[in-house]
């Protein structure tokens, strides 16, 4: 049994304690948050669950072997770091942190501590995206062409981080995830409507080796509660639509067929319309995967999936979008 505390139990908070309560190989010690009425709230009626207002008291807690940290972003690094100093595992949600040197430094702790560091980044934890890797890794899709995704909804408006750093580490982690590389090029452009300074939307654009690319469209100011991510390659086309209630992958077979034979250039290519099928996928609940695998990481000291690594990279491409952001839309490379 992993004893664990859990920092934060705001609207993300609350659905990390209930999935840790119900771990067979978790103890769920102590709720943390400077607002003791939504701790109790937060537990509803949970019993042998510590409440407390103070992060340092359960940091510094030698029973408590793990903390997962849901405050707002801007707290991440500190409680991550503190937390690590302390001899403590930890699991962070995404962002990670809200600067590369932040992430550069969590990672360069956790490694000298010899503690498991790993990111919220959720949806590699999903079977749908699992199984979009899957068509890509056998070969199914044939070559990846690009990837766009839509993260969208009218609020919930933040007011720590724009709805780049709030909403995109979901698809760029997934961006990555798939295609199995980091992008060499970033660029991106948004608008601030509501708050002065804090972009209500963002377009997000991402180069990567071979001529791949990625495009993410995030905002919480739009008419449409949209979560959908579209794979093209040359063979086949896959839509990841996270809204629909049952079918959540869907296989197309379309494409162009070039034909090296013909001479006139209408001749020279074929559209192909084949069939759309939906595959069988053994539906988990992401977030509750996500947890039970940081659980079994820090009983056999294994590294996450989604581990600290993964996370400086997705904020690698956070930051330079960000720079972006502010030049007007300027391509920023990434080493």
């Amino acid at each position: 049994m992993v004893d664990l505390a859990l920092l934060g139990v705001g609207a993300w908070g609350k659905n990390l304690l209930r999935t840790f309560l119900r771990l067979r190989n978790a103890t769920l010690r102590t709720v943390c948050d400077p607002d003791l009425s939504r701790c109790h709230a937060a537990l509803n009626g949970a019993r042998g669950v510590e409440v407390s207002a103070d992060a340092e008291s359960v940091l510094s807690d030698p029973s408590i072997a793990a903390v997962a940290i849901a405050s707002s972003a801007r707290t991440h690094f500190d409680l991550a770091r503190r937390a690590i100093l302390s001899g403590k595992d930890v699991f962070v949600e995404k962002p990670m942190t809200l600067s590369v040197a932040d992430a550069e430094e969590l990672v360069r702790l956790a490694e000298a501590e010899h503690r498991v560091l790993m990111v919220g980044h959720l949806l590699i934890y999903h079977p749908a995206v699992e199984k979009m890797k899957q068509l890509v890794t056998s070969g199914e899709v044939g070559k990846v062409y690009y990837l766009y995704s839509q993260r969208l909804n009218l609020g919930r408006i933040r007011t720590d981080e724009n709805a780049l750093w709030s909403f995109a580490p979901h698809d760029i982690s997934v961006a990555l995830h798939v295609l199995g590389d980091a992008p060499v090029e970033v660029a991106a452009r948004g608008a601030a409507y509501i708050q002065p300074g804090i972009e209500d939307v963002a377009f997000l654009h991402m180069r990567f080796r071979d001529d791949r690319l990625a495009q993410v469209h995030v905002s919480w100011l739009d008419p449409h509660k949209v979560r959908r991510t579209t794979l093209v390659g040359s063979e086949k086309m896959v839509v990841f639509d996270d809204a629909e209630p049952s079918e959540k992958i869907r296989i197309y077979d379309r494409g162009v067929d070039l034909n090296g034979t013909c001479v006139g250039y209408s001749d020279s290519f074929t559209l192909r319309f084949g069939e759309v099928t939906a595959p069988v996928i053994d539906m988990v609940e992401p977030l509750k995967a996500e947890c039970a695998h940081f659980i079994d990481c820090v009983e056999a000291r294994t590294k996450p999936r989604t581990d600290g690594r993964d996370g400086l990279r997705v904020v690698r491409v956070l930051d330079a979008a960000e720079r972006s952001l502010r030049n007007g839309g300027l391509p920023v490379p990434i080493e």
